[in-house]
C-alpha cells in the first residue's frame, strides 16, 4: 500500500478519536460556575456559593454582633473569593471552609479606619526619624471627630477655642492674646470600610480622647494629696509638668488651685498622638530686671554688705508671635518692644578687708562671685520664658528656655568667671560653660555663634555668644542652666529661676 495512503488513514483515525472524546465530555458534563477561596493568598478550596459562605459567617458570629451592636459580620480582610468556570470539580461545604477560616483570620464589621500620619522629627540624638502612622478603628465617624475636638480643648480652653472658631475673640486694646491659627500638623484621614474585630475598636469619644492624649486607655496612676502639697510640687515630684497635671485633672482651674489632704489626683504622663499647633498674637507688659553693681570698700571687712541704691525693675510693652505645640511653647518672635519704664540699677557696697589683713577682692571680679538670689545677671536681651525648668513628657527639662530676642541677639555671662568649655553637642548645639569659681557653673546652649574662647576670663554681662537654634532646638532660643558642680559630670542641675 502506498505510504501516503497509510499516513492519511492514520491521521483520519486520530482526529476521529479526538472528536469522539470531546463529544463524550460535552455530553456528560456542562461547564460549572464555582468560587475558589483564598486566605492570605493560599487556596483553601472551592465552594458552590459565595453568598452562602458570607451568610454562614454572619450567622455563626452572632457574639460579635452582640458585642459591638452591629447588624452584620463580614469575611476577613485577607480573604478573597474568586469566581471560576470548571468541569467535574468537587466542591467543599461552606461549613468546611468556615472551619478553616475562623481561627486563622479575624472577621470584620462595618466601621471607620482613621489614619494619623507620622511626622518626621529629631530624636534625642538630633537625627531625623520618620514617625509611624497610627491606625485607629471606630464604629462611628462622630467618635473620631468628637475625640479630636475634645483633645484640642485639652490644650486650648473651651472658651478660647469657641471664640476662635466662632470668630468672636475680643480685640486687644492694651494687652492680651488672640489666637491667629489652630491646626493639626499631622495629616488625618477618616475612611469608611470594614474593620477587623481583633483590633482595638473605640466605641466612645471619651475612650478615644484618653488614648489620643496619653497613648493608652489604661488607668493612670493615682496620688493621695498630703499636707502642704501644691500642684507644682506634686507634678514635679512625680515627673510630670503642671500642664500635664491640669490636663489629667480638669477640675483644677490653674496651678495655683488649692489641694487638700486626702484628695486623690491623677498622674498622667502625656503622649499625644498628633501635634496640635496654636499660633498666638500677644501683647504683654514685661518686667525688665535691673542690674546690680557691686562696689568694694577695702576699709570694711568682707562680711559687710549694704545697699546704697535700691534697684527698681523697669517695664516694657512687648508684642510677640508665639507658637505652641500640644500646649508647649516652641517658638517666640518679638515684633515690637515699647519701653514704659526704665529700670533703676541697684548698687551694693561690700567690704573686701579680711580679718587677717589684705583684701578678698580680686581685680578680675570673679574670685568672690556670690551665689545669692538677685545678684545674677539676665543672660539675654529679652525676658520671655518659652519653657521653664521641670518635667515634660516624663523627661526632665534641665534648664530654662528664653526666647523672643531674635536670631543673632546677644547672650551675656550671668556672672563673672572663666570660660571652661566652648563646643558643640548634638542636643545642645553650640554651647558655652562658665565656671564662676564658687561651686556654680552656668551653661548657654543652641547658640548661633561664639564671642568667647576657652580659658577666657569674662565679667558679668559680657557678650559670650549669639542666640540661635543649633542642636536639638525647635525654634530660636537660649537654653540656660545653672549647675552646682560641672554640668553632666557629677554636677547637680538647679532651677536657674530660683537665682532671680
Amino acid at each position: 500500500m502506498d505510504k501516503k495512503v497509510i499516513l492519511y488513514i492514520f491521521i483520519a483515525a486520530l482526529f476521529s478519536s479526538f472528536f469522539i472524546m470531546i463529544t463524550d465530555i460535552d455530553a456528560s458534563s456542562d461547564p460549572k460556575e464555582v468560587y475558589r477561596v483564598y486566605l492570605k493568598g493560599k487556596s483553601l478550596g472551592i465552594i458552590d456559593s459565595k453568598k452562602d459562605l458570607e451568610d454562614y459567617i454572619d450567622k455563626e458570629q452572632d457574639s460579635i454582633k452582640q458585642k459591638y451592636k452591629v447588624k452584620k459580620v463580614y469575611i476577613p480582610e485577607d480573604l478573597d473569593i474568586e469566581k471560576e468556570i470548571t468541569y467535574n470539580t468537587k466542591t467543599l461545604s461552606t461549613k468546611e471552609i468556615y472551619e478553616k477560616i475562623k481561627d486563622n483570620s479575624p472577621f470584620t464589621i462595618d466601621g471607620y479606619t482613621t489614619t494619623i500620619k507620622g511626622l518626621t522629627k529629631k530624636n534625642n540624638e538630633g537625627k531625623e526619624v520618620k514617625g509611624k502612622d497610627n491606625i485607629i478603628y471606630t464604629l462611628k465617624k462622630d467618635i473620631v471627630k468628637d475625640a479630636i475636638t475634645a483633645t484640642v480643648k485639652s490644650f486650648v480652653t473651651t472658651e478660647r477655642y469657641n471664640d476662635y472658631k466662632n470668630d468672636t475673640q475680643k480685640e486687644i486694646k492694651d494687652t492680651g492674646t488672640i489666637i491667629e491659627n489652630i491646626y493639626i500638623q499631622n495629616n488625618i484621614n477618616i475612611k469608611h470600610n470594614r474593620i477587623p474585630v481583633d483590633k482595638t475598636i473605640y466605641e466612645s469619644s471619651d475612650e478615644l480622647t484618653k488614648y489620643l492624649l496619653f497613648g493608652t486607655t489604661k488607668e493612670q496612676e493615682k496620688y493621695v494629696v498630703k499636707e502642704g502639697d501644691t500642684i507644682e510640687d506634686v507634678a514635679f515630684n512625680n515627673k510630670i509638668s503642671t500642664e500635664e497635671f491640669l490636663i489629667a485633672n480638669t477640675k483644677f482651674k490653674d496651678a495655683n488651685s488649692l489641694l487638700f489632704p486626702g484628695q486623690v489626683v491623677t498622674l498622667g504622663i502625656m503622649h499625644p498622638q498628633f501635634d496640635l499647633v496654636e499660633e498666638d498674637h500677644t501683647i504683654s507688659d514685661m518686667d525688665v530686671n535691673y542690674e546690680t553693681e557691686v562696689k568694694y570698700d577695702d576699709s570694711k571687712y568682707n562680711t559687710y554688705s549694704e545697699v546704697e541704691q535700691e534697684g527698681v525693675k523697669g517695664k516694657n510693652r512687648v508684642t510677640q508671635k508665639i507658637q505652641k505645640v500640644n500646649g508647649e511653647t516652641t517658638n517666640i518672635v518679638t515684633v515690637n518692644t515699647e519701653q514704659l519704664k526704665a529700670p533703676v540699677k541697684e548698687i551694693v557696697i561690700k567690704g573686701s578687708k579680711t580679718p587677717y589683713g589684705g583684701s578678698s577682692y580680686y581685680g578680675s571680679g570673679y574670685g568672690d562671685v556670690p551665689a545669692t538670689k538677685g545678684e545674677w545677671g539676665w543672660p539675654a536681651t529679652c525676658t520671655s520664658v518659652s519653657s521653664p525648668f521641670g518635667y515634660r513628657w516624663g523627661t526632665l527639662h534641665d534648664g530654662t528656655d528664653i526666647a523672643g530676642c531674635g536670631y543673632g541677639s546677644n547672650i551675656f555671662a550671668a556672672q563673672a568667671g572663666v570660660v571652661v568649655k566652648v563646643g558643640y553637642k548634638y542636643d545642645n548645639g553650640n554651647y558655652v560653660i562658665i565656671n564662676h569659681n564658687n561651686g556654680y557653673y552656668s551653661l548657654y546652649a543652641h547658640l548661633a555663634g561664639f564671642n568667647t574662647s576657652e580659658g577666657q576670663t569674662v565679667s558679668k554681662g559680657q557678650v559670650i555668644g549669639t542666640m540661635g537654634r543649633t542642636g536639638f532646638a525647635t525654634g530660636v532660643h537660649l537654653h540656660y542652666a545653672i549647675w552646682q558642680g560641672y554640668p553632666y559630670y557629677g554636677g547637680r542641675v538647679l532651677n536657674a529661676m530660683s537665682f532671680y
